[in-house]
């Protein structure tokens, strides 16, 4: 069965799994789970893992011990971890062989929603990796925005702009550092097309520590004079109803006459042909009048 059918059989207890899944519960057993029987949650949001911040939790493990447990979930051949990646991994760079945990009924669902909660909680992960866990909630499990919003404590319009980011091509979003460009320099590069430009103000940025404001203005400039070099696009009309044309013709020489000229107009209308002909009988050039001792037109 597909995660999406998963989360929509199970309509609203994975929401309601999710959010019990990282509180305490009464009648929580803790037990001693060996590491070696313990597998990554595939649906991890964090991809990025600092050692020096896992070597400081190991240190930390060391002085005071574990003091949450991790929660894992059953699955074939032992089980698979939910909640307490870093957890683990200080656990195993101290050679630890068991680690204290609680053992869930999760679903699928239940289970990545518990892992983005606990991520979010900690307010580090990057924003790539908050967008892609959001775009795997959504894609995976069928979920709308709004749903996602409510699980997570977040706006709906949040999320969207989150989502943004992706369509930033890999070859971009490999050159942005998260250190040096926020989420907001980010969205700025979405108005432009060319990932050659995008670059180009990343570099830029890079080079000349620009602010936002300051790179929106120089994304707002790049545009600008992308549109000047553009050639003009000539508009040409399609009369796909002949008496459109015939009335517009009419018209023109309706004008012309107003005007002091004399035209002439046939029409001949025959089942499957229109033919009009206009005749302008030649005007000869005025001459400028002599009006009381001064030239028309100036001297």
């Amino acid at each position: 069965m597909r995660l999406g059918d998963v989360l929509r059989a199970r309509g609203k207890d994975s929401s309601k799994q999710a959010e019990a899944g990282l509180a305490t519960q009464a009648g929580d057993r803790v037990m001693e789970i060996p590491l070696s029987k313990i597998e990554a949650n595939p649906f991890q949001p964090r991809s990025d893992f600092n050692e020096a911040s896992t070597r400081e939790l190991a240190q930390s493990l060391v002085e005071h011990g574990l003091i949450q447990p991790v929660i894992v979930r059953s699955c074939p051949g032992g089980y698979q971890l939910v909640a307490g990646e870093r957890r683990v991994r200080a656990a195993r760079h101290l050679g630890w062989e068991t680690i204290p945990a609680v053992v869930r009924e999760l679903d699928d669902a239940a289970s990545a929603q518990v892992a983005l909660i606990e991520n979010l909680q900690r307010e580090d992960l990057s924003y790539w990796e908050e967008a892609e866990a959001y775009q795997v909630l959504l894609q995976e499990f069928g979920m709308t925005q709004e749903e996602l919003a409510t699980i997570i404590g977040k706006s709906q319009s949040a999320i969207a702009n989150k989502l943004r980011l992706l369509r930033l091509s890999p070859r971009v979003r490999d050159s942005i550092s998260r250190e040096i460009m926020s989420e907001r320099h980010c969205r700025a590069l979405l108005r432009l097309d060319s990932d050659g430009i995008k670059l180009q103000v990343i570099e830029a940025i890079k080079a000349q520590a620009l602010s936002v404001k300051e790179t929106e203005a120089l994304v707002d400039k790049l545009l600008n004079e992308d549109e000047g070099r553009k050639p003009r696009q000539r508009v040409i009309r399609l009369w796909r109803d002949a008496r459109l044309l015939r009335n517009s013709v009419r018209e023109l020489v309706k004008e012309m006459r107003a005007g002091g000229a004399e035209v002439e107009l046939e029409e001949r209308q025959e089942a499957d042909e229109l033919e009009m002909r206009i005749r302008i009988k030649q005007v000869p050039a005025m001459k400028p009048e002599k009006v009381e001792g001064e030239r028309v037109g100036g001297r």
